[in-house]
Formats: C-alpha cells, sequence, structure tokens
C-alpha cells in the first residue's frame, strides 16, 4: 500500500507535541514506515536531540527515508551537522538527508542563550560549507559568521540532500542554492508566493518544494484545540501575522499583537483559521486541500500527524491518507 494524494508526494514529519508522550514519536515512525511512506522528517524541539531520536527511529524501522532537521544553523554550526548525520547513516545503514534552517528567537537566544543576530548570513554560509562536508570532503571554508578549516568525516560520507527552511527573502535566495526548499505552517497562498520566489531566485531548475502541514482526519476537539495551541506564537510574528490577515483573520491577528492573555488569544481563534493553515476534515476535505497545495508549486507535503488520547501518534490519520 502506497500514499496516494494526487500530485503531491506525502511524506509523515515527527509532531513532537509538547503535551504527549515524548514516546510516541516512535508510534508515528513505525506506522509511517510500515504504511508506506517514503520519507520521515526528525525534527528537534524540547524532549529528545534530533540525532538520538533519528537513530532510535532509524534502528526501528525497515525502509523509511529520514531527514534530520531543520537544524538551527546558529546553535549547530556545519562540522556538527556533517558529523551527526554521517553519524545517524552509519548506525541505521540507510541513507540521511539534513535540513537546516534559522529557528526562533524563543529557542536560538532562549534556550540556547546564542545570538541569532545576522542569522540569514549564517544560513547561506552553513549551506556552503555543508555541501564539501556531506560530501566526504575536507572543511576549508572562512565566512563572516561560520568556519570550519581542516576536518573530514571519518565515517563514510553520507553524500545527503540538503534542505532549507524558509519564510523570509533571505532565506528562499538560501533555498535557491540547495536540493529542496522546505515551508512550514503557510497557506497554499503563502505558499503559492515563495514558490515563485524561489523559482526567480533559482539560477537553474528550481530546488524541489516540501512544506510541513498539520493534519487530522476527522478530527475530535482535542485534535483541533493541539493545533489552535501551536498556531498561537505565530499569530503576531512579523509575515506570519500578515499572512493570516490576507486569509481573512486580520481581526485575530490585531488583537494578537495587542498581547492579550494567552487563555483569551486562544479563545479568539476560530477553526476557520487553523483550517487555513492544517489539512482539517474528511479525507475528501483533507486530499481537496493537498490539491490546494499542489496547485501553489508544492512538490512533497510531510503531513505533521495530531496525537490524541483517540489517535495515539496521529495513526488514524497517516493510515487514512495512506490508502
Amino acid at each position: 500500500m502506497r500514499p496516494a494524494a494526487g500530485p503531491v508526494k506525502l511524506g509523515v514529519s515527527l509532531g513532537l507535541w509538547q503535551d504527549r508522550p515524548a514516546g510516541e514519536a516512535l508510534l508515528t515512525a513505525r506506522a509511517a514506515d510500515e504504511l508506506g511512506y517514503g520519507e520521515l522528517w526528525v525534527g528537534e524541539m524540547a524532549t529528545y536531540d534530533a540525532f538520538a531520536l533519528a537513530t532510535a527511529v532509524g534502528l526501528a524501522t525497515g525502509r523509511i527515508g529520514l531527514t534530520v532537521g531543520p537544524l538551527a544553523v546558529t546553535v549547530r554550526d556545519p562540522m556538527m551537522i556533517a558529523m551527526g548525520v554521517a553519524s545517524v547513516s552509519d548506525l541505521v545503514g540507510r541513507p540521511v538527508d539534513v535540513a537546516v534552517g534559522t529557528s526562533s528567537p524563543l529557542v536560538v537566544e532562549g534556550w540556547h542563550g546564542r545570538s541569532r543576530a545576522r542569522a540569514a548570513t549564517a544560513l547561506r554560509e552553513a549551506v556552503r560549507a555543508l555541501r564539501p562536508l556531506l560530501d566526504g570532503g575536507r572543511s576549508d571554508f572562512a565566512g563572516e559568521c561560520l568556519s570550519s578549516r581542516g576536518y573530514h568525516l571519518r565515517l563514510p560520507a553520507p553524500r545527503s540532500e540538503l534542505s532549507v527552511a524558509a519564510f523570509g527573502a533571505s532565506a528562499v535566495r538560501t533555498a535557491a542554492t540547495a536540493d529542496r526548499m522546505v515551508l512550514n505552517l503557510v497557506t497554499p497562498a503563502s505558499a503559492a508566493r515563495l514558490v515563485a520566489d524561489l523559482r526567480t531566485a533559482s539560477e537553474g531548475p528550481p530546488p524541489r518544494v516540501a512544506a510541513w502541514v498539520t493534519a487530522a482526519v476527522d478530527p475530535g476537539r482535542e485534535a483541533v484545540d493541539r493545533i489552535r495551541r501551536g498556531v498561537v506564537g505565530y499569530l503576531a510574528a512579523p509575515g506570519y501575522g500578515e499572512m493570516f490577515a490576507e486569509a481573512g483573520f486580520g481581526d485575530v491577528v490585531e488583537f494578537a499583537r495587542t498581547r492579550p492573555h494567552p487563555r483569551e488569544l486562544l479563545a479568539a481563534i476560530p477553526d476557520g483559521l487553523l483550517e487555513s493553515v492544517a489539512l482539517l476534515g474528511d479525507v475528501g476535505a483533507v486530499r481537496e486541500r493537498l490539491g490546494a497545495y499542489a496547485e501553489a508549486g508544492v512538490d512533497e507535503v510531510a503531513l505533521v500527524p495530531v496525537a490524541t488520547d483517540a489517535d495515539p501518534g496521529g495513526v488514524a490519520t497517516l493510515r487514512a491518507l495512506a490508502g
């Protein structure tokens, strides 16, 4: 049984839901593998280290392709990333790809105590520095933010495909030099603009475009509320706020920018706002929404299945969309 959703290729991204058991990620991973999804994205939040989790996933699954990241380039340097990817690939005996991005001020500055200044430059330099390292070459790069000299992998070179997480103009230009651009929390209209920008920035054939999209087939209230909590932090953010306003939720964005109590903001978010950036409804509605992303120029959708008490690991959602 292979995933079939029209013109877009389906993969899976681990949700890493903060209010669910951390080990549930392995349940999602095993289901994605058993159901025939071709790729699993292994990110990093507040629980498992991404490389440790990717190794555990690789050992618990049989064939699904792994992509680690996006990893924050102002937290992990190119040598660390290359060594980590090569380690996972060697330990699980499977090709492993990698994605990089700039992450958020909360993660970089708050949790790690690192500066996020010039993150766009660091992202561009990380892509340049990672290419030879992932191919087994010796590092010889000195940029304005990042540098590495004299290191080469002692493990077999993973020769990973390199993806760049993008939303702003500078990141899109960097993604144009990579193998793939990955988008997160975008409406189809916003995705279409970013795809157009990528094509303009690309000197040759543009990279493929993947989008992480939260999904819940026949969702109950727990699933909808979990997605609602997930968008709260984006409503007032530059760029994201404008995206939601364009989708018809300018009043919610204005309210978010007054910095209300989180409970008040949660109560003000309508289900329609969630539906603008997520895959919610019955199978037919979800497939129709996948078609909207395909029409926007998205090549691959990584389903982020919502885990709930009624659907641990989001397995039922993955099963519904795999047929």
